[in-house]
């Protein structure tokens, strides 16, 4: 297997952050307090981090302050949102859960959903895409 690394970006000039390999150490606290200290977050509604990417499963580690929306939107693959910090309201047509610290949501594939931050907080979104 081919490790593969992130790109840079404006945000994340550095690189070189492994995002798929056999073998990938995540370390969460390091990420969260990193995305706390980015321009996203300081001076915006939100912050997000991709910590792992394969062809098979993407963790995205989220940040959202107090009244944030991630608006309506459907993926393409089946996820779970697990909150690491705060307090979200999470979304679909037909229901509405709110989530604090420990606790998890897991969504089927393609319905439409939007998550809320009722106070700043992190989740981490998993990902895994419908097989192509």
């Amino acid at each position: 297997m081919e490790e593969k690394m992130n790109e840079s970006t404006p945000q994340r000039p550095e690189g070189e952050r492994l995002v798929d390999a056999p073998l990938v150490t995540i370390d969460l606290p390091k990420f969260m307090r990193q995305i706390k200290s980015e321009p996203a977050w300081l001076n915006g509604p939100r912050n997000a981090i991709t910590v792992f990417k394969s062809d098979h499963m993407r963790l995205v580690l989220i940040a959202l302050h107090s009244g944030a929306e991630l608006p309506t939107h459907t993926a393409d693959g089946t996820i779970s949102v697990q909150v690491l910090e705060g307090d979200i309201q999470f979304g679909t047509t037909d229901e509405a859960v709110q989530l604090r610290e420990g606790q998890m949501v897991t969504l089927h594939e393609g319905i439409p959903h939007n998550v809320r931050a009722i106070a700043d907080s992190l989740f981490l979104l998993t990902l895994v895409p419908r097989p192509k």
